[in-house]
């Protein structure tokens, strides 16, 4: 044996046995590391724990957000893109536009990356001190925070089940959005919240809803109006009934979607959030509204965007950012962003309203009387405010804002925009009245 080839012999030995070394301090490490004692974060690999973590959230966001952008803007990628000899296939694209349900996967992306990211870190969640709080858990069932907020087994995070969460069949084209935690949970133990009755009787609600539209549609053309313009021709009265209308058809429209793709999958097993746990005329804050419209959705942004920006110590920020994403997520419109920053307007006034409120203690009559009332009208304006973002962001655009407060403001409209005061405000209070009889009821059981 020559040098040379000792010396490269003594070489890989030595090599592998640092390899091998350093593998195996490793995997001792990984394996027994709750079981010692004394162990402190380091200062420079914390910093760059904490460093890579929010690179990966930042990339994270970078890369969806481009996604849900190009998506749009290329309009779901026609063939021409990719050369002319490829533009005879645009002819046969269909009428499903696959890129307008794609946001519900970008929304699906993003969660599974953050559950993969957070199982790797302490899960702070107290699932004992839930369960004791929590009606449904209490009675041993499992409620949908449980399901979503308690860790994983690494196995779950698999390739397989990731795809199967993307591409979930009953919530793919419109959800109830479902995080990838409270998903992968309900793959071996079906949800057993909702009994076969329960399910039975939602899917019969859903019916007699279908029937309510197809009646609303028939005798009640709001949607026609606001489609064709024909309101710009209407008196101030008439436009105010045919904007309500068109909400309340937005409303009942979008419930059956959602509450018909939720249904689907009670009966397959996977319990995703209700969308539309409330009226749309039992909200007179906006607060309860963007918790009862879209619900499912209003759980994302809280998990997933309002608490990592920060929660309420940023509110007041928070609240310009994730309604402009709600809006790109939306569309890629100057209307939906109109509506996005105007509610974002009226929703901060609301939060400081509120914020001075609970702070103050009324104990007198005539102040819990004085509140009360001033309570009615704040949301009396809180709805008007509301609705007149939302026909905005879904009916006028942005250019019809001047023309909408020209219309109101005049002679003519002032009796009207009165009476829709009078009338809202006396919604709110009924509101006050049905929210303080659940709260007995909850109380006396």
């Amino acid at each position: 044996m020559t040098i040379s080839t000792e010396l490269a012999f003594l070489f890989i030995y030595a090599v592998s046995f640092y390899i091998f070394i350093i593998y195996r301090s490793l995997q001792i490490s990984q394996d027994h590391y709750t079981k010692v004692y004394g162990l402190r974060p380091g200062w420079i690999f914390h910093r760059l724990n904490i460093c890579g973590r929010t690179r990966f959230v930042f990339l994270l966001w970078i890369f969806n957000i481009t996604l849900l952008i190009c998506n749009r803007v290329y309009e779901g990628y026609p063939f021409s893109l990719f050369g002319r000899s490829w533009a005879y296939l645009d002819n046969y694209r269909g009428t499903f536009r696959w890129h307008i349900c794609f946001n519900f996967v970008i929304l699906r992306m993003i969660s599974f990356g953050y559950d993969y990211h957070w199982a790797y870190y302490l899960n702070r969640f107290d699932k004992e001190k839930h369960i004791q709080r929590c009606n449904n858990c209490s009675l041993g069932r499992t409620c949908y925070q449980l399901l979503q907020e308690r860790s994983l087994e690494n196995d779950k995070f698999s390739f397989t089940i990731y795809l199967s969460y993307l591409i979930y069949a009953p919530l793919y084209i419109a959800g109830p959005i479902i995080s990838f935690n409270a998903f992968a949970s309900q793959l071996d133990t079906p949800q057993k919240t909702h009994s076969l009755k329960e399910v039975v009787l939602y899917g019969l609600r859903w019916i007699f809803s279908l029937m309510l539209m197809e009646s609303m549609t028939h005798f009640f053309y709001y949607n026609a109006f606001a489609i064709s313009g024909t309101w710009k021709h209407l008196s101030p009265l008439d436009i105010f009934i045919i904007g309500y209308g068109v909400l309340n058809f937005m409303w009942l429209k979008f419930f059956l979607l959602w509450r018909y793709f939720r249904f689907w999958s009670l009966i397959n097993g996977i319990e995703a959030p209700e969308n539309m746990p409330r009226c749309i005329n039992n909200c007179y804050n906006l607060e309860s509204f963007w918790r009862n419209w879209h619900a499912s959705f209003n759980k994302w942004l809280v998990r997933y965007m309002y608490i990592p920006l920060g929660g309420t110590q940023t509110k007041l920020l928070n609240v310009w950012v994730i309604f402009t994403f709600v809006a790109v997520w939306h569309d890629l419109e100057w209307k939906l962003l109109s509506w996005a920053w105007l509610t974002c307007l009226v929703f901060i006034p609301e939060m400081i309203v509120k914020s001075i409120t609970n702070t103050l203690k009324v104990e007198s009559s005539v102040g819990k009387f004085l509140y009360h009332e001033l309570s009615a009208v704040a949301g009396a304006i809180t709805i008007t405010c509301l609705m007149v973002a939302n026909l905005v962001g879904f009916v006028i655009g942005s250019s019809g804002i001047n023309w909408l407060l020209y219309k109101f403001l005049q002679k003519e409209g002032l009796p009207t925009l009165g009476g829709m005061f009078i009338t809202f405000y006396v919604g709110t209070k009924l509101m006050f009245h049905i929210a303080d009889t659940k709260q007995k009821r909850i109380h006396s059981s």
